[in-house]
């Protein structure tokens, strides 16, 4: 748990955190126009079970917290159906009141340092261009544009997909 100067909080997710972060992607989806009928996250049938859904195996999710309320929150895990060695960055939302305030980098970097410890050696995440900003903080963050799709997210309308050597 990081108590961080701005008054935030970073901690790892809890079972009584599903229904906060699980409002928050909603929430941040709806004001970007990803809508579950485009298979974008919030058509994530472990949305409202993301605790259980990280506390398997290599996998992280982190929330963060101003003034006692989940404003953000984001994850690592394997991809799924990948060859081994490669990660996913998922579930990075952030609400309006915490973006820009480096957030979205430290919990990034965080997973991504989670990952490299349990040995994986690619992170790959999937994005639309309408979060233009998470693009650029991305492509800041040393992932490259990829061509195709790896694993089986089941976001078929993420046009963005990158990948990063850990």
């Amino acid at each position: 748990m990081t108590t961080l100067p701005t008054g935030l909080l970073v901690r790892p997710i809890q079972a009584e955190d599903n229904p906060h972060i699980a409002r928050v992607i909603r929430e941040v989806s709806a004001e970007f126009g990803l809508t579950a009928d485009k298979g974008f996250t919030v058509a994530d049938p472990n949305l409202d079970h993301l605790y259980e859904l990280y506390s398997q195996s290599d996998s992280a999710y982190w929330v963060i917290e101003l003034e006692g309320r989940i404003v953000g929150g984001g994850g690592v895990a394997p991809l799924q159906c990948s060859e081994p060695g490669i990660c996913e960055l998922q579930k990075m939302y952030f609400m309006p009141a915490v973006r820009g305030m480096g957030q979205a980098r430290e919990l990034a970097m965080q997973a991504m340092d989670f990952a490299r410890e349990r040995g994986f050696t690619r992170c790959y995440l999937e994005t639309t261009a309408s979060l233009s900003r998470a693009v650029r903080l991305y492509e800041h963050l040393g992932f490259t544009h990829i061509d195709g799709p790896l694993g089986c997210t089941g976001h078929v309308d993420c046009e963005v997909r990158m990948l990063k050597s850990l």
